[in-house]
């Protein structure tokens, strides 16, 4: 008897390499640690080995659910007051603050402790079936032997730069070796089709492959790693990387009309995900109408009330006395509906708003032949632009969105770890899983993946058409669109007195990469805006 498995992520390379580590025995497990891997590769302003992210696995057989959770604190020298003299605005949507120097933004003062290739580590030897060495072998292979720029890749790499805050370009041309491997003579990304080989990265992989993750935090790599980033004035030491320490929690749990939500836990982004759940179960979201004025103005009063909560409430736990019993009660959640049928309109706060940043993370939904699932989201946040000389890898920007002002759920401490909006899920009916899903998207992940399960749940779409239905979001005063939904419906809602700002793209807001499981197949969702794809396999 044949059993079928899936792979869906934004990168083809990626998906490629987690069918053969199926085929070849591995597990769901297995497979997601592998497309791991090669997206650092293949996606390198995306994610990397030296980022952070988070992951839900559910394990019918041995009953286990549970998510790794391997995001990136400030460093120990780093101080809660250190910045703040330098702030000078915040991003519109929310996503990180502009400070004199930049030094938030770009360069070594920015990093965040890795904390990627850890949590990866942690995950395998926790529940792989295949041995390390050939999980990481695929991501070893695409550096050495070569990939080439997608399209989704080079759009990226071109954005402009917004209100003080650092263009891809710049962050691609900081180091030397970032120049070498990704731009042109004039400094200029490569472009679309353009061949890329990074033999110092698969170098770096396979010392990692034959060593472990332990080179990386303790030995030879750590050593050399915090002796550059040091020179360069970096926060990171060699203290913050042997300490780093995976933190595997239960889900979050949720419901919503018949199904059963699990996601993660603060400083994820699930609790905003439950919440939003939670408000617009008290709506007839059909008898409003798909994408109508009445539902997108319904949909984004309760996206900016969970912001609006994120904002001054969700952090940290170690850090921060998260209210996760009020936020996510159906008490709450019935009040806060009340005040949107009321016609009452949040109102979001933010420091000198400037243009929304570009949205670097990526994400990865697999189920296996065992009915094993993974959804796993991974990030570099907004890329430092750094590079150790011959190690091959970009470090994260962590630092970036840490607020620089004292005394707020999100502030600057110490170890402590950044808000994430990834909110890797998994979606049950009948008390079996129906939907594994996740999307890269800065502050507008939880708002893709919402709609997405809304449109499975509430309007009965296929997975690639509930991916794929052009999308919205509100995380600030204002409601931003893609180009897809049409401008008399959008005037409407600026009747009301709302703003609202067209996305130029027709596929944005989110990028939701999904595997629904239905009726005995399972059915891929990868979404049109990323270069990505769903690869099934049968397997004996």
């Amino acid at each position: 008897m044949t059993r079928q498995a899936m792979v869906v992520c934004p990168q083809p390379e990626a998906a490629e390499s987690g069918i053969e580590i199926l085929r070849a025995g591995g597990n769901a497990v297995d497979a997601a640690v592998a497309v791991a891997l090669a997206q650092t590769v293949v996606d390198p302003l995306m994610c990397g080995i030296a980022g952070f992210g988070t992951a839900a696995v559910y394990l019918p057989g041995t009953g286990v659910h549970e998510y790794f959770d391997f995001h990136s604190p400030a460093p120990l020298a780093a101080r809660e007051d250190m910045w703040e003299h330098l702030l000078e605005g915040e991003a519109r949507d929310g996503f990180g603050f502009t400070l004199k120097g930049r030094v938030n933004d770009i360069g070594p003062q920015s990093i965040g402790v890795p904390a990627t290739l850890r949590g990866l580590a942690a995950l395998h030897q926790a529940h792989g079936r295949l041995p390390w060495a050939q999980v990481v072998e695929p991501a070893i292979r695409w550096a050495a032997d070569g990939f080439f720029v997608r399209p989704g890749m080079y759009t990226f790499w071109m954005d402009e730069p917004a209100m003080g805050r650092v263009s891809n370009r710049e962050r691609l041309a900081y180091s030397e070796d970032g120049r070498r491997l990704y731009c042109r003579a004039d400094g200029s990304p490569k472009p679309t089709g353009t061949p890329l080989r990074n033999p110092d990265y698969a170098r770096t992989l396979e010392r990692i492959a034959a060593d472990g993750a332990d080179v990386f935090y303790t030995g030879a790599l750590a050593e050399r790693m915090v002796a550059d980033l040091q020179a360069q004035g970096a926060l990171i030491t060699a203290e913050d990387l042997a300490r780093y320490a995976v933190r595997c929690n239960a889900p979050i749990e949720g419901r919503y009309r018949d199904r059963r939500i699990t996601t993660n836990q603060p400083p994820g982004g699930g609790a905003m995900l439950v919440e939003m759940l939670n408000i617009l179960e008290q709506f007839d979201l059909p008898g409003l109408g798909h994408n109508s004025p009445g539902y997108i103005r319904t949909v984004c009063e309760a996206m900016k009330q969970a912001t609006r909560d994120k904002d001054l409430c969700i952090g940290d736990p170690a850090f921060v006395d998260v209210p996760l019993e009020r936020i996510l009660s159906k008490t709450y959640a019935a009040e806060v509906a009340a005040r949107i049928r009321a016609g009452h309109v949040v109102d979001i706060q933010r420091v000198n708003p400037g243009a929304p940043v570009p949205r670097d993370t990526t994400h990865l939904s697999v189920v296996d032949g065992d009915g094993n699932c993974v959804a796993l989201t991974h990030s570099l946040a907004m890329p430092s632009g750094v590079m150790t000389p011959g190690l091959g890898f970009l470090y994260n920007g962590s630092m970036g969105v840490f607020d620089p002002r004292p005394g707020r759920a999100g502030s600057i401490a110490p170890g402590k770890s950044r808000f994430t909006s990834s909110c890797p899920s998994i979606v049950f009916r009948r008390g079996a899983p129906e939907i594994v899903l996740g999307a890269p998207g800065g502050t507008q992940i939880a708002m893709g993946v919402l709609q997405a399960i809304v449109n499975v749940v509430d309007f009965g779409m296929d997975m690639q058409q509930a991916v794929s239905a052009p999308r919205f979001s509100s995380t600030s005063n204002a409601i931003d669109v893609s180009n897809r939904i049409p401008r008399y419906t959008t005037r409407e809602l600026e009747a009301r007195g709302y703003e609202v700002v067209r996305n130029p793209y027709n596929y944005t807001i989110g990028w939701v990469h999904a595997i629904r499981l239905a009726d005995g197949r399972l059915d891929g969702g990868a979404d049109p805006g990323r270069d990505g794809v769903a690869l099934a396999t049968a397997l004996p």
